[in-house]
């Protein structure tokens, strides 16, 4: 088999030419002139729960195209009023825990507040749903560690999970509580999760 080479470099390395995606959404003339910004750190945690840090006004045309039930707020200070006249107009339900974000390494997550964090994740009547702090690290990652555990996920999984969102900032703290928070009381079906099922 002979390669051409009227494609490769000086090094003799075969380069090929750029593909062209489109990624503008679907027009709609409803949403012409809204932009599709995601808020800091947004992920997909599993179908209907999604993950980020604060949404602001910049990111509520996205938050529209994910046709959210539920917010869960893991911040202890209100909600800003145009974020709240969003979720109002939108029929967006706000639960808020408020977990204060602490840096000190050894004041825990309060486990009564995580709690009840997941039995509104838990209810899929709650779904599409977005779990969220200030910067999506640390609370909104014990929180979705937890869902992990639920999850039967590996430990090794869920700790790099969690990193590969805190990075720098990655508390041994949080995934202490992480690993000791007690699931046994928390009754759900694990097969209710697509990742689980078969």
């Amino acid at each position: 088999m002979k390669l051409d080479n009227s494609n490769s470099n000086s090094n003799g390395q075969i380069s090929f030419p750029a593909a062209v995606v489109d990624v503008t959404p679907p027009h709609n003339s409803d949403d012409a002139d809204e932009a599709f910004v995601p808020p800091l750190n947004f992920a997909m945690v599993d179908n209907g729960i999604f993950r980020s840090g604060f949404p602001d006004s910049a990111n509520f045309g996205f938050m529209k195209s994910l046709r959210l039930r539920s917010i869960i707020c893991l911040c202890p200070e209100p909600y800003p009023e145009a974020t709240a006249e969003f979720l109002k107009a939108n029929g967006i339900r706000l639960y808020q825990f408020g977990i204060d974000g602490c840096k000190e390494p050894f004041v825990n997550i309060p486990n009564d507040k995580i709690r009840e964090a997941l039995k509104v994740v838990l209810d899929v009547r709650n779904h599409p749903v977005l779990i969220h702090c200030k910067r999506g690290k640390h609370r909104t990652g014990c929180l979705v560690g937890c869902i992990r555990r639920l999850q039967r996920w590996c430990l090794s999984s869920i700790f790099d999970e969690y990193q590969r969102f805190a990075a720098a900032k990655a508390r041994v703290s949080d995934q202490r509580f992480i690993e000791l928070f007690d699931i046994s009381s928390l009754k759900h079906n694990p097969l209710s999760f697509s990742c689980s099922r078969k």
